[in-house]
């Protein structure tokens, strides 16, 4: 077991040790406060208890150090949570979970039950514009008026660039992600408004796929939900030399979505040359896989 996640390999600090530590974390040398953060990576998580009164100090640079540890250990139990998601998960899972989950262990302080919420909001808004609407395709209308022109959600152009594009919290938090991330949320808006609407992975893009007997319409989430239709599809893969496959337009179950949401992360990890960031997420990968 990592010895983060071991609360009794090193004895508790005394009192008059916590104040010593704590008046080191406000330092302001760098040198100082990266072994006092070993140090007290190596009393394992049982010292949050004792330093989160101090994550709402006055102090601006003790604010922030006693934050870090804080989160250190709160990403080591978020990975633990995701890992063993991925593990025990189906081909058609949570997807929403899955996402919440993933989220966590890049930003541990977010709440999944309040995203749910402003999903849970904006789906209502939909859901009353379209209550006495029957025809799909204008009821996808209102869905994209709403979703894109209203709540303001729009593709980063420097998505592969910032991490932030790939994750479900901060896609609804900042309006804005990369095409799978653009996706997900219309995907998670989609199953509140019971519409059949499902991923399609082309290579390079990500889209939206819905499908009745009697239409069918591809949904480019990253530029403003725009309709496409097969052919516009096709013509795509031929630009990006892709030959026709139609494995490309079929729809991808959830678990491989979330495969494509880290795969992304850990491109742009591997982008930054945040090597060990990039290897965390590889896990993920090969569990995911397996």
């Amino acid at each position: 077991m990592n010895s983060d996640l071991q609360t009794g390999s090193i004895e508790s600090p005394t009192e008059a040790q916590r104040l010593a530590l704590l008046k080191l974390l406000a330092d302001e040398d760098s040198k100082i406060v990266e072994a006092v953060h070993r140090k007290l990576l190596s009393y394992g998580p049982s010292v949050i208890s004792w330093l989160k009164p101090h994550s709402l100090s006055a102090d601006a640079v003790l604010r922030r150090n006693v934050r870090g540890v804080i989160q250190h250990f709160m990403r080591k139990e978020a990975d633990a949570v995701f890992m063993e998601f991925c593990e025990t998960q189906g081909e058609d899972l949570d997807l929403e979970r899955g996402l919440g989950l993933l989220a966590l262990t890049q930003y541990p302080e977010a709440s999944l039950e309040a995203l749910g919420a402003q999903l849970d909001q904006i789906a209502a808004e939909v859901r009353v514009r379209t209550l006495r609407v029957i025809a799909p395709q204008q009821r996808l209308l209102l869905l994209n008026q709403h979703v894109f022109a209203e709540q303001g959600f729009h593709g980063n152009p420097d998505y592969e660039s910032d991490v932030e594009n790939c994750f479900f919290n901060r896609v609804i938090e900042r309006r804005t992600g990369n095409p799978i991330g653009l996706c997900s949320i219309y995907l998670l808006l989609c199953r509140r408004l019971i519409l059949p609407v499902t991923g399609v992975g082309l290579p390079g893009h990500f889209l939206c796929r819905f499908q009745s007997p009697t239409m069918e319409v591809f949904i480019d989430c990253f530029n403003g939900g725009r309709f496409l239709t097969k052919a516009d599809c096709i013509q795509h893969l031929h630009q990006t030399n892709h030959g026709l496959d139609e494995g490309y337009l079929a729809p991808v179950n959830t678990r491989r979505i979330l495969m494509r949401v880290c795969a992304n992360i850990q491109q742009t990890h591997l982008h930054h040359n945040e090597l060990d960031s990039a290897e965390r997420v590889k896990r993920y990968l090969v569990t995911l896989a397996s």
